[in-house]
C-alpha cells in the first residue's frame, strides 16, 4: 500500500448511485459507510480530504420507470436524488459535495472528455446490427427488449440478463424477442458506435495493476487479473437513446454517451462544482492520491474502464487503491429492489427516528469485506443491546453518574498510579494503535472491534478498581479512578467519531471536548481537572422486541406478496372428453353442522342439506376454516363417489375448494341462492 506520508492530499470517490430508486442497506454497508468512515478518519488526522459523492442519472433503467409512471424521466431523477441526498445527510455521510450527472457542469465536463478522447484519435468508429422497432422508430436497448431465455427457458428474460436464472445475456440471444415498448418483434438493423478499445490499454493496465498494486485487496486484484487473462476487447461509449448526454460530434444524432462512460466522468464534474477552479489539484497534480469505494459489482468499471479512459487522456492521475467490498444479504436472502426485498435508508430513518448510529455500527460490524455477508433484524437488535448498549453506553453512564454522584460533576485531579491504571492505560493506546493501523488498511470492521474494545477495557478497569466500595475506605484513590475513567470517556469520543458521529458528539459535549483529533487517541490528558461534567447522555436506547417485529413481519409481507405476484396457474391437464366429465354429479348443499374431526388437524365433519335427505362429508381442510364459519354457507360438492371411511367415519361425496397462490383453499359455492340439491354442469 502506498504511505499516507507521500501524499499532500486524498481524494475519495463512492460509487454513483442509480437515481431510479433509494439506496438500501447493501448500498450502505458496502460503499457508502466504509467511504465516511475513512473520509472522517483523514480529516481527523488533520489530512486534506475531498469526498465526492453525487447521483448516476442517466441510462435505460430510468427511461423504462418513466415511462411505466407516465412521467419524464427528469422527474424521476429530481424524486430519488433529492430522497437519495437527503438520506445521506441525515445518516451523517460527510460528502463534500453530493452533485448529479443531470447538470450543466456535467454536462460539459462529459462532452469535452469525449471530445479530447475523440480529436486523439483514441476512439475507434464500429458498425453492427442491433434490434430495432420500427413502431417506435428506435433502437432498442437491452432492457428494451424481452423474450425466452436460451438456458432455462424463461420466456419473460431481458436482453441483458436472465433474472430466474441468472445467466448474462445479450439482446440478440433471445428466441423470439420482442419490444418493451409496443409488443413488436424488433428486426436488426445497422448502426454506428464509436469504442474505446480497451485492448489497446491492456499491457499498461496489466502491468499498473498486477504488478504494481499487489495491495490491492484479494477480490479486487482477482477480479482485475480474470478480465485482463480474458483478454479485453473495445467497448462501446455511445448508445442509440434519447435519454443522455448527446454524443459531441458531427453525426451523432440520436445517440448519448454510454451511461458507463458518462458516470465516472461524474467524479471530475462534481469535483469541479464543489471546488471551482482548483479541480485539476485533486485529478491531476501527483502529490494528490485517489480511492474509489465500490461495490463488487463494479470493479471492472473503476479499476480497467475508467483508469483506461483516464490513460487515453493521459492527464489524470490514476486511482491508488479501490477497496471494494463484497454484497450485504437481508434475512439469507440477496437483495433485490425488483422485488423489494430490501430495507431502505429514507424508511428506517422514518421508521426507526434517531439511530443513524445504530444502523451505521451495525452495518460496520457485518461489513461484507472479504465475502458476501447476511443482515438479520434479530443480529441487529442483539448487537445494538449487547454492545452499543450494554458496553460502550454502559461504561459512559457509569463513569459520568460517579463523577457527577461524587464531586458534583467537577473533574477530580489524579494522584501516583498503580501498576493497574498503568496497565488499563497500555491496553487502551495498544487498542488505539491497532485500530489505526485497521483504518490505514481499510479494515474497518477490525477496526470498530479495537473502538469497542476500549469501551470493554473501561468497564473491565472500573469493575476491577470498585470505585463504589473504595469511596468509604479510600476516597482518594477514587479521584484517580474517576479522572482515568473520563479520560477512558474521551478516547472513546474520539475513536468512535468516524463509526457513530451522532453518539460521539453527545459525549464529546458531555465532556467539554471540541475539535476532536485523532492525535488525541491514546492520551489520558484530555480532560483537564476540574472542569464540570455535564450529566450522563442517553448515548443508545435498548430496542425492544416489539420494534424488531414490526421490521421483520414487513419483510415477511413483502416475501408474501411477491410469492403472490410470480404466481402462476398449474398447467392444463390432458383433454377429457365431455362424457367423462358428465359422469360426475356436482350439486349444491347447505352446511347445516361442521365441526372437527377428533384427533385429525385436518378433517373436518360436514352436515350438509343436499336436496335429498341429507348427507355426511369430511374434508382436509381445517387449516383454512373455523367449523363455525362454514354454517350455512352453501357449497359445491361430488355427490356420486363411493363412500369411503376416514377416521373411523364415513364420508359421502367430496367437497370442491381451489387452491389459491398461496397453497390455501377456499371452499367454492354458487353465487346467490340455490336450492340445495341443485345440479352443477
Amino acid at each position: 500500500m502506498s504511505n499516507n506520508k507521500d501524499f499532500k492530499r486524498t481524494l475519495i470517490t463512492s460509487a454513483l448511485p442509480y437515481a431510479n430508486g433509494p439506496v438500501h442497506i447493501g448500498h450502505l454497508a458496502g460503499v457508502y459507510v466504509p467511504a465516511d468512515i475513512y473520509a472522517r478518519y483523514l480529516r481527523m488526522k488533520g489530512e486534506e480530504v475531498l469526498f465526492i459523492g453525487g447521483s448516476d442519472e442517466h441510462g435505460v433503467p430510468i427511461t423504462i420507470k418513466a415511462k411505466a409512471e407516465g412521467v419524464t424521466p427528469q422527474d424521476i431523477v429530481d424524486r430519488y436524488h433529492n430522497i437519495i441526498k437527503d438520506s445521506f445527510a441525515e445518516l451523517g455521510i460527510s460528502f463534500d459535495v453530493y452533485g448529479r450527472t443531470t447538470s450543466d457542469t456535467h454536462r460539459k465536463t462529459a462532452s469535452d472528455f469525449f471530445r479530447r478522447l475523440y480529436e486523439k484519435g483514441e476512439f475507434i468508429e464500429k458498425t453492427s446490427e442491433q434490434l430495432y422497432d420500427a413502431e417506435a422508430n428506435q433502437f432498442l436497448a437491452d432492457r428494451y427488449v424481452t423474450g425466452t431465455c436460451p438456458h432455462c427457458g424463461n420466456e419473460n428474460a431481458y436482453g441483458d440478463q436472465c433474472e430466474k436464472c441468472g445467466t448474462s445475456l445479450n439482446a440478440t440471444d433471445l428466441i423470439n424477442p420482442r419490444s418493451a415498448i409496443t409488443g413488436n418483434v424488433p428486426v436488426l438493423k445497422e448502426t454506428s458506435h464509436w469504442y474505446l478499445p480497451l485492448d489497446k490499454w491492456e499491457d499498461t493496465l496489466r502491468h499498473w495493476i498486477l504488478d504494481g498494486h499487489k495491495e490491492w485487496k484479494s477480490n479486487v486484484y482477482g477480479q482485475c487479473k480474470s478480465w485482463l487473462d480474458m483478454g479485453l476487447q473495445p467497448r462501446a461509449v455511445s448508445r442509440d437513446l434519447d435519454w443522455g448526454i448527446p454524443v459531441p460530434v458531427e453525426g451523432a444524432e440520436g445517440k448519448v454517451l454510454y451511461v458507463w462512460f458518462d458516470a465516472p466522468i461524474g467524479y471530475i464534474s462534481n469535483t469541479i462544482d464543489c471546488v471551482g477552479d482548483e479541480w485539476e489539484k485533486w485529478w491531476k497534480e501527483k502529490d494528490t492520491r485517489m480511492i474509489h469505494f465500490i461495490g463488487k459489482d463494479n470493479i471492472v468499471f473503476h479499476c480497467i474502464v475508467f483508469p483506461a479512459m483516464l490513460m487515453a487522456d493521459g492527464s489524470y492521475n490514476l486511482p491508488d487503491n479501490v477497496p471494494a467490498n463484497e454484497f450485504l444479504n437481508l434475512e439469507d436472502d440477496k437483495i433485490s429492489t425488483s422485488r423489494n426485498w430490501a430495507v431502505w435508508l429514507h424508511e428506517y430513518l422514518r421508521e426507526l427516528p434517531n439511530r443513524q448510529d445504530e444502523l451505521r455500527y451495525v452495518l460496520t460490524a457485518n461489513a461484507p469485506e472479504t465475502k458476501d455477508n447476511n443482515f438479520t433484524w434479530r443480529d441487529y437488535q442483539a448487537r445494538v443491546n449487547s454492545e452499543l448498549v450494554a458496553i460502550f453506553g454502559n461504561f459512559v453512564n457509569r463513569a459520568v453518574v460517579l463523577i457527577n454522584k461524587y464531586y458534583e460533576g467537577i473533574l477530580p485531579e489524579r494522584g501516583q498510579l498503580l501498576p493497574i491504571d498503568e496497565e488499563m492505560i497500555a491496553d487502551v493506546k495498544t487498542s488505539v494503535k491497532a485500530l489505526s493501523d485497521c483504518l490505514d488498511n481499510f479494515k474497518f470492521r477490525d477496526g470498530l472491534k479495537e473502538a469497542m474494545n476500549i469501551a470493554r477495557i473501561g468497564n473491565k478497569y472500573l469493575a476491577d478498581c470498585e470505585p463504589w466500595k473504595l469511596i468509604k475506605t479510600d476516597p482518594e484513590r477514587v479521584k484517580t479512578i474517576m479522572n482515568l475513567a473520563a479520560q477512558i470517556c474521551a478516547n472513546l469520543a474520539v475513536v468512535f467519531e468516524p463509526f457513530t458521529p451522532f453518539s460521539a458528539a453527545r459525549l464529546a459535549e458531555t465532556l467539554g471536548l471540541t475539535d476532536l483529533k485523532w492525535s488525541m487517541a491514546g492520551e489520558f490528558d484530555l480532560i483537564p481537572a476540574g472542569r464540570k461534567i455535564a450529566q450522563a447522555p442517553l448515548l443508545f436506547e435498548k430496542i425492544e422486541d416489539s420494534v424488531v417485529d414490526e421490521q421483520v413481519n414487513k419483510l415477511l409481507a413483502t416475501k408474501e406478496a411477491n410469492k403472490l405476484a410470480a404466481w402462476t396457474p398449474e398447467p392444463v391437464k390432458a383433454n377429457v372428453e365431455y362424457d367423462d366429465f358428465a359422469k360426475m354429479d356436482i350439486r349444491v348443499g347447505k352446511v347445516m353442522e361442521c365441526q372437527n374431526v377428533p384427533k385429525s388437524k385436518k378433517l373436518l365433519e360436514f352436515k350438509i342439506d343436499d336436496g335429498m335427505g341429507g348427507r355426511t362429508i369430511l374434508s382436509g381442510i381445517a387449516a383454512y376454516y373455523k367449523p363455525e364459519d362454514l354454517v350455512g354457507k352453501e357449497v359445491c360438492f361430488i355427490a356420486n363417489f363411493p363412500p369411503r371411511k376416514m377416521m373411523g367415519r364415513e364420508s359421502m361425496g367430496m367437497i370442491l375448494s381451489a387452491v389459491n397462490a398461496d397453497g390455501s383453499l377456499t371452499v367454492i359455492g354458487p353465487q346467490g341462492e340455490v336450492k340445495p340439491g341443485s345440479t352443477v354442469g
